[in-house]
């Protein structure tokens, strides 16, 4: 450091008016710090003012870089089931459920069977895979690169965002729609716009806060859910169990995908939930934990808002409430009504536990959205939230009018490529890598050299191959394909996994073989 030393002189006057030099030495730093001139380089710099200053008040600032197994070191295993037990025990479920009688006209028999298959054999892949996160400490989209290669993981990274903005939408229509159900002076607008608030502020304050919330947001759904089989009941030994009108096989092989879809998407999160977790856990625990949070939530919710559903048909001031079949928060308010004012609070907490489903969501939009581009890596995560909270709220108002048919087109949308992704990764591990944790030791640490990662045409190859064995199986809105409409019903997940299996084991086994990694 230079020192330079500054003598100052100051006319200092007294009562003796006599006049007085006092001389100040001071010494000064000369060594100047360049100070940014860009206002690229301003912004970043606040950014990273911004971003120490969070990281002072508990808010998580750690990027989507490996969690080294020095800090895997959380026992609590626990909060995997308390994780997903409280992410599926809300209304999002209710209202996916409700799908069945309030969409494809399915009675209570149909309804519960399918969501019984559907649910008990879809959710063994979200369980899978959450063992990843502790075991390699890697976000989904990161542990992708370990199969797609770095440039063919941008595909799923992207799609991921996609879906799971999707989510948010419904989440946010579904718990809009309930507190609007409490007063005619709020609007289902208003309603939206709070949930999507509250869930960027769970989601803001990062991995730690999400957990503890988490782990108590299940409370208030599952009292409410109880409230409403008391209140409710007598009406639902009437409900019809027969379809509610004439409806094909294929409607069911459709709520079955829709179903299975719901389920498969939680895939692409459940390992970002698991990378602080200990390392050396069980593989059987973790997948123990996880499955029993989600089925023990999730398939009671389905079912419940699948026989609600059903009876809305024959309780006129249910019917009225779900309206044309797009107002789930209508309906629970119409079920509650009988509890007066207390039957208004409960739908109130109701609505407000719906950021159980969001807040998940939103935040692995922020690690995929971090994985499509090491520029937008060093975005920190909180301002992505706030950005894709922005986007979420105006287009779930104007979904709100026609919820199962944005409901439906979204989860299907999410079957069709989360099926071959899905596929893709376990095939993978098991056959590629044969289950071996170790072998993921070098590409853990290069998960960002592209050079050096697995190339990816093998994944792609299977994409592209499979989207095009997928269009025929689909029955959508917009489009129903040969297959589907000769009676199979949408079928384009189910047929996209089996043959993304078999096309990747067998071009992965070339790719490796050519490029050696």
């Amino acid at each position: 450091m230079s020192e330079t030393k500054v003598s100052t002189s100051f006319k200092l006057s007294g009562s003796n008016e006599k006049l007085a030099e006092v001389v100040v030495s001071e010494v000064y730093d000369t060594t100047h710090t360049p100070q940014p001139t860009k206002w690229s380089e301003k912004l970043e710099l606040g950014i990273q003012k911004l971003t120490t200053w969070l990281s002072r008040w508990g808010v998580e600032t750690q990027g989507i870089e490996p969690i080294p197994e020095e800090q895997r070191t959380d026992p609590r295993l626990y909060q995997m089931f308390l994780m997903w037990f409280s992410a599926n025990m809300n209304i999002v479920m209710f209202g996916t459920g409700a799908a069945g009688p309030g969409f494809f006209g399915l009675g209570i028999k149909s309804s519960v069977l399918t969501i019984l298959v559907a649910d008990v054999i879809t959710i063994a892949f979200p369980a899978f895979f959450a063992v990843f996160g502790p075991k390699l400490g890697t976000r989904a989209m990161v542990q992708s690169r370990f199969s797609w290669g770095y440039y063919g993981a941008i595909i799923p990274s992207i799609l991921n965002i996609l879906t799971n903005e999707g989510y948010l939408i419904i989440n946010a229509i579904l718990g809009g729609q309930a507190l609007a159900g409490t007063t005619s002076h709020l609007s289902t607008s208003v309603g939206i716009v709070i949930i999507g608030l509250i869930s960027l502020a769970v989601t803001f304050c990062g991995y730690r806060v999400l957990h503890w919330y988490e782990s108590l947001s299940w409370i208030p759904s599952m009292i409410v859910f109880v409230v409403m089989i008391g209140v409710g009941g007598k009406h639902l030994v009437n409900a019809p169990t027969t379809n509610l009108f004439p409806v094909e096989a294929s409607a069911i092989m459709t709520f079955g995908a829709t179903l299975a879809a719901n389920v498969l998407s939680w895939a692409s999160l459940t390992p970002d939930y698991g990378v602080y977790h200990k390392g050396d856990a069980s593989d059987l625990k973790i997948f123990l934990y996880v499955y029993a949070g989600f089925i023990l939530a999730m398939a009671p919710a389905h079912m419940l808002g699948a026989v609600f559903a059903a009876a809305a048909s024959s309780v006129p001031s249910w019917e009225a409430g779900l309206g044309n079949g797009n107002n789930v928060g209508g309906l629970i308010a119409a079920v509650l009504q009988p509890a007066g004012g207390f039957g208004k609070f409960l739908l109130v907490v109701l609505a407000l536990t719906t950021p159980s489903a969001s807040s998940p969501t939103l935040y692995t939009v922020c690690t995929s959205f971090m994985t499509v581009s090491s520029v937008f890596a060093r975005i920190p995560r909180f301002l992505i939230a706030i950005l894709a909270t922005a986007i979420g709220i105006p287009i779930s108002i104007v979904g709100a009018t026609r919820f199962y048919a944005t409901m439906v087109q979204i989860l299907s949308f999410i079957g069709y490529w989360s099926a071959p992704w899905s596929s893709i990764v376990l095939v993978e591990h098991f056959y590629i890598r044969r289950t071996r944790w170790s072998s993921y030791e070098p590409v853990t640490s290069l998960w960002n050299k592209p050079n050096l990662l697995p190339p990816g045409y093998a994944a792609i190859l299977t994409f592209v191959i499979t989207i095009g064995v997928i269009v025929p199986c689909m029955q959508q809105e917009w489009w129903t394909g040969p297959v589907a409409r000769a009676g199979a019903g949408d079928v384009g997940m189910l047929v996209g996994w089996f043959v993304a299996a078999g096309v990747y084991a067998v071009a992965r086994s070339v790719e490796k073989k050519r490029w050696g990694r």
